[in-house]
């Protein structure tokens, strides 16, 4: 009988295992057929010699036109940049979407110690209710209760030490107590620095985890190349180069949307997919008695142009979306606090 019993039991944890890793295999194979990524086919001719329109080096570019050879395509894309281009060029016409090749875990090197993040590439046009299903899901994120959106300058920007203590405590707190996401462009420069920093300065004290989830562009990711791989752990070094004009991932977040339009080295791919994801995120029930949803606030440091129209977007919601601008950071930030002190009420 004991015998028996003991072979059940294995029995049980074998079904167990089995039973998981199908499951394992199921998200893996699900992610694949969802998600994907988007490269450059056709070498199109720009201001710049030697390179694509996508912003590739033409003997870098990865794909050719069809039926032509890497030399024969270096020379056309070379001759193409004298013919001024009769359309521009276009992700939806110059791109091909295949299924994704990098998601897993980047182990974040540098800063003194190793931080593990959650990483996917993924196309541009990703529809957010997929994101945050795979976020639920293959993260095992909890909804959160509130999400908190950071906007800024790209530049790196010195704030005073006064200021940098303000803003990095008061948004480390507003996470911890009310178990909210904070949303980042991600990329280790400008505003995000400053956020990474204060994420920082929390994990070195140990008290509890933040989720932190950067939405970058994954053309101006510098050493991306280490990221690619299937439900893979890689190892990721967060170290900049003076030399490159591509940017690191900041190391003090827990998540990466690495959003791809076939682009190098150009920032835009991940702004409607971060505005999207953002709202359908608001709109989930966090309380359905009251039919409550997850209310979003964007968080406002330094800034430019882009900035300022982040700003009126956010207000022309409906409803609007609260803006809290950090007054005395600089730039756009100043602006707005300038402009909000000296108007009537009624605007």
């Amino acid at each position: 009988m004991e015998k028996r019993g003991s072979n059940a039991g294995s029995f049980r944890r074998a079904s167990i295992k089995r039973t998981t890793s199908g499951s394992l295999k199921a998200q893996k194979a699900w992610i694949e057929k969802t998600f994907q990524k988007r490269e450059c086919i056709q070498i199109f001719p720009s201001k710049e010699p030697n390179r694509c329109s996508c912003g590739q080096v033409v003997n870098q570019h990865v794909a050719i036109i069809p039926g032509a050879t890497t030399r024969a395509a270096e020379e056309a894309g070379q001759i193409a940049q004298v013919a001024a281009p009769k359309e521009r060029w276009s992700v939806l016409k110059h791109t091909q979407a295949t299924p994704t090749d990098a998601y897993g875990i980047m182990e974040l090197q540098g800063g003194g110690h190793v931080n593990k993040a959650m990483y996917i590439r993924v196309a541009y046009d990703s529809k957010p209710d997929n994101l945050l299903h795979m976020m639920v899901k293959d993260w095992q994120l909890d909804l959160p209760t509130l999400l908190i959106s950071v906007h800024g300058g790209l530049q790196n920007f010195d704030l005073l030490p006064k200021l940098k203590q303000v803003f990095g405590k008061g948004l480390i707190q507003a996470a911890v107590t009310t178990g909210a996401w904070i949303l980042t462009g991600g990329v280790s420069t400008g505003v995000i620095r400053h956020v990474g920093d204060a994420l920082k300065d929390h994990s070195s004290k140990s008290r509890g985890k933040v989720c932190a989830i950067g939405i970058a562009p994954w053309g101006i990711v510098e050493n991306r190349e280490d990221l690619i791989g299937r439900d893979v752990t890689r190892p990721y070094q967060t170290m900049s180069n003076p030399m490159s004009k591509l940017s690191v991932l900041n190391n003090s977040h827990s998540h990466f949307i690495l959003a791809d339009n076939g682009t190098h080295g150009k920032y835009g791919a991940e702004v409607r997919l971060r505005r999207q994801l953002e709202k359908h995120i608001s709109l989930q029930k966090i309380n359905t008695r009251l039919g409550q949803g997850v209310p979003l606030v964007c968080l406002i440091l330094e800034g430019g142009p882009n900035v300022i129209s982040i700003v009126l977007e956010s207000l022309r919601e409906d409803p609007p979306v609260p803006v809290v601008v950090c007054d005395g950071s600089g730039r756009a930030s100043d602006i707005i606090s300038f402009a909000h002190r000296y108007s009537e009420d009624d605007g």
